[in-house]
């Protein structure tokens, strides 16, 4: 998605120099050569480039006070990360204000509306699973307002984010589960639009492919692990119509109503039914079975979109988009490991 606006990345781009160039030279700064001065300016007003004051006012009028959108505060590893999050800004001097969109695309609308009212100095965003479109988070941006995106994310906007390998996860997962024995493997997936869904199921693929196995298409459900009893009906119904004796489920919930379904259609976990989950919550090591699980570091992405954030919120000169991508880790515990 392009933005409306000339940027000074877009300067910066005709002229083939660096950005932070194109803003000293904006500046006047007795660095910048006067060739160089002259060209930036003569380009500025070709492309009719125009300073963004609201920027201008959130860099030189902080309120000391950053955003956080998630889809929900409930959620075990959106609270890590929340926790990591405050832990860095609560260290720089800044305060947080934590709303969610409940999964819906309505209220995160809400919510960026909300906080840029506010004056926030930036927001951090998680993206609900109804968000197709982000025309919302770009008019923000537009007017000056940093974004870091963490986990579920735009891809489409030019921003900073931070996310977990989801393609390692899903490959752990699926992997551990063939070695382990099991043949016919289903696959619990997220909501459609997300990347996240869509890297675990290509990690999921992936590890089939290494080990010579064909991924049975309709073992693969999107949609119906969002909360336990979801899962549950899912790994139920595949159970009563299907050969399937293993189950990736994308969260740690799913992964627990897949379980029960297996135990309520007679099967022994793990010795004729496996399952891994996703995230690590808390419960998956004191449950029976113990849940096999990913573990994400949670607390670490909310650290990292934190200082990715409070970068661009107090840097003199616009800073480049940076991406990065945490690796995760294999749990295998007694719902999937045979011995």
């Amino acid at each position: 998605m392009k933005r409306q606006t000339t940027t000074i990345k877009d300067i910066a781009r005709e002229l083939g120099i660096s950005p932070s160039t194109v803003s000293r030279a904006l500046k006047d700064h007795f660095e910048i050569s006067e060739e160089t001065k002259k060209a930036v300016r003569r380009v500025a007003e070709e492309l009719n480039y125009q300073p963004n004051s609201l920027a201008l006012s959130l860099r030189y009028s902080k309120s000391n006070t950053i955003g956080v959108i998630v889809p929900e505060i409930v959620h075990f590893f959106f609270s890590t990360v929340i926790s990591g999050i405050e832990d860095i800004a609560q260290s720089r001097g800044y305060n947080v204000i934590i709303t969610q969109s409940n999964e819906s695309v309505e209220r995160e609308m809400m919510n960026i509306q909300t906080l840029f009212n506010n004056r926030v100095d930036g927001v951090l965003v998680s993206l609900s699973k109804e968000s197709f479109d982000y025309t919302h988070f770009e008019a923000m941006m537009q007017k000056g307002l940093p974004i870091v995106f963490f986990d579920r994310v735009a891809d489409a906007l030019e921003t900073s984010q931070v996310t977990v390998d989801d393609f390692l996860g899903g490959y752990q997962a699926t992997d551990h589960l063939i070695k382990q024995g099991y043949k016919q493997i289903g696959h619990l997936a997220g909501p459609e639009n997300l990347d996240i869904t869509t890297e675990r199921l290509n990690g999921f693929r992936k590890a089939h492919e290494d080990a010579g196995v064909e991924v049975n298409e309709d073992l693969i459900i999107y949609n119906q692990a969002s909360n336990e009893s979801d899962a549950y009906a899912a790994t139920f119904e595949l159970l009563k119509s299907k050969k399937l004796d293993a189950l990736f489920a994308s969260n740690d919930l799913a992964a627990m109503g897949a379980i029960k379904a297996a135990q309520k259609y007679g099967k022994n976990v793990p010795l004729d039914f496996g399952v891994v989950g996703f995230s690590n919550w808390q419960f998956t090591a004191l449950t029976n079975p113990s849940i096999s699980t990913i573990e994400q570091p949670g607390f670490e992405m909310g650290q990292h979109a934190a200082e990715l954030l409070l970068k661009q919120i107090e840097s003199e000169e616009e800073v480049d988009a940076e991406k990065m991508k945490l690796p995760t880790t294999l749990l295998a515990r007694d719902s999937s490991r045979k011995s």
